[in-house]
């Protein structure tokens, strides 16, 4: 059950590090993008698929670029995010409540 929790936040974590890449270093490519993440190829491609589909991104000539709906996804995200992480506090069993 928590093998597919973090295989999604690790998924959603590389989401994250490429559109940040993106908005910092636009127009950027696949391959630059893999060499400074130490993703391979074929998921970063996927990363730019996912991105682009949610409208952050969009592909040009040069390589991808950020949509101004980037930073505003950014935004939100750190507030969803602090939020998520209080409900998994919230889901911790003391020790003592094992016993």
């Amino acid at each position: 059950m928590l093998d597919s929790l973090e295989e999604e936040v690790d998924m959603f974590s590389r989401h994250l590090e490429i559109l940040q890449l993106v908005i910092e270093n636009g127009p950027i490519g696949i391959v630059k993008l893999s060499n400074e993440t130490g993703h391979p190829h074929h998921k970063v491609r996927y990363s730019l698929r996912i991105l682009e589909e949610e409208e952050l991104i969009e592909a040009t000539s040069q390589g991808a670029v950020a949509t101004d709906q980037a930073e505003e996804f950014v935004a939100e995200t750190n507030e969803r995010l602090e939020e998520i992480v209080e409900k998994l506090e919230s889901l911790k069993i003391e020790p003592e409540a094992v016993e």
